[in-house]
């Protein structure tokens, strides 16, 4: 009889040694697990906040409503060149804004100008900016460079205005 229960003791001291192995693993999976849930949390936070700066409404469990917008790199904006048949809605809000402006005025402007008829800041270092985004329009046929920094509509222009705004 003390085989028997000698036996029984050491395939309970195997069985909590198992028991014992399984809790650690148990342990280190939950150490996996609750990692890979904050990197879950952190990227649907990221994506909402990239979906909120991008201006795309969101729709039901943060995924994008409407159409799809064309995949652009972070922090970069997309101005399209222009071509028979794409509209001004085609561009960023503020780039349309800009166009808006030049409709507006009727005549070459300046980019202190356009910052003022926009409601923007006419600081220098603002109108720089502006600037840029002026020449970037002109380079992409958008707008036409005039003589002395100043920027107007080209002759196209009649067929692209439409914002969608």
């Amino acid at each position: 009889m003390g085989s028997l229960i000698e036996e029984l003791k050491r395939q309970e001291e195997a069985a909590r040694a198992e028991a014992d192995r399984l809790r650690a693993r148990i342990e280190e999976l939950a150490g996996d697990l609750a990692r890979a849930e904050e990197h879950a949390s952190r990227l649907v936070i990221a994506r909402e906040e990239v979906t909120r700066v991008l201006g795309e409404p969101a729709g039901p469990a943060g995924a994008p409503a409407g159409k799809p917008r064309s995949a652009s790199p972070i922090g970069a904006v997309t101005v399209p060149p222009w071509q028979e048949g794409l509209e001004a809605s085609a561009l960023p809000g503020p780039y349309q804004d800009l166009l808006e402006v030049a409709a507006d005025a009727g005549r070459p402007l300046r980019a202190g100008e356009f910052a003022a008829a926009a409601g923007l800041s006419t600081d220098k270092a603002k109108v720089e900016g502006l600037r840029s985004k002026l020449k970037l329009l002109a380079s992409r046929g958008w707008l036409a460079p005039v003589a002395d920094g100043l920027f107007t509509l080209p002759g196209h222009a009649g067929k692209t205005l439409k914002t969608g705004r």
